[in-house]
């Protein structure tokens, strides 16, 4: 795959690149963020390396894709209300993304993307792994494409959020199990073990048997890619296609970094 202002190293077969030849910290060209949009959309997650960029830089970076999506679970910076702060210590009982997920599928529109800078990092671990829901619902039987298709789930804010505020009232949205992916058209899978309560169409028991499924399927190490931060790493990740991991295996030491989501234009699209 061939960029005019860009090299992209594919990292696995199905999902993941590593980008080289472009500098964050300084203005972009129109070509430059259509090389990056293109690149996204290509490899699913893309990551950069070497980008010391400063808080209201990672902001214009990510309004540049689109409006930034208000985080339904989270506290913005009080400096940028764009901006989201994730970080970790010996103080922390949780840290987000600790499970596999997609981001804020409870919302009625879910982010179309989120791009993560990490400053701070510890030892060893704090790894980010990040899976293809493309190559996932690819590689189904067509006896369980046909099963999952035209049913749908509840998303719920409070089973991934609670735990951080269980006073707060979090979004619940129904999208389809099977949604197509508005730039690609193809079809992926569209539950997540974070966020999805149940499948509506299913009794109980048969709902918890497929999720459970598809669960483990989505998270199979054949369509995963597994991403090692250093300082001033950066990863922009489409979150229409992929699912990711946020590893907290560096208790008690120090986490530190700012993210930003992008709203989607439309909600998932019933494949």
């Amino acid at each position: 795959m061939d960029y005019a202002t860009l090299s992209v190293r594919k990292l696995t077969p199905h999902v993941g690149g590593e980008v080289s030849g472009i500098d964050l910290t300084k203005p972009l060209s129109n070509q430059q963020f259509d090389d990056i949009h293109t690149a996204l959309i290509d490899h699913g997650v893309i990551f950069f390396r070497n980008q010391p960029i400063s808080v209201d830089q990672l902001a214009a970076l990510g309004s540049h894709f689109g409006k930034l999506h208000r985080h339904s679970g989270g506290q913005m910076r009080a400096d940028n209300p764009g901006v989201r702060m994730l970080h970790a210590d010996q103080n922390s009982k949780h840290v987000a993304g600790e499970d596999w997920h997609t981001d804020s599928t409870c919302d009625p529109i879910p982010p179309m993307g989120s791009i993560l800078h990490i400053h701070t990092l510890p030892a060893v671990g704090g790894d980010t792994i990040f899976t293809s829901t493309y190559r996932a619902y690819d590689m189904l039987s067509d006896r369980m494409k046909a099963y999952l298709q035209g049913l749908t789930a509840t998303h719920d804010g409070r089973m991934a959020f609670g735990r951080f505020d269980p006073d707060k009232k979090y979004p619940i949205s129904v999208h389809p199990v099977i949604v197509r992916h508005p730039v690609t058209n193809k079809k992926v899978i569209f539950v997540n073990k974070s966020f999805t309560s149940h499948i509506n169409e299913l009794p109980p028991d048969e709902s918890e048997s497929v999720l459970r499924f598809l669960y483990g399927h989505i998270m199979h190490p054949l369509w995963q890619v597994r991403f090692t931060w250093q300082k001033d790493s950066i990863a922009f990740w489409d979150n229409r296609c992929t699912q990711h991991y946020a590893v907290w295996d560096y208790y008690p030491e120090v986490r530190t970094g700012n993210r930003v989501q992008i709203e989607a234009d439309q909600p998932p699209i019933a494949a």
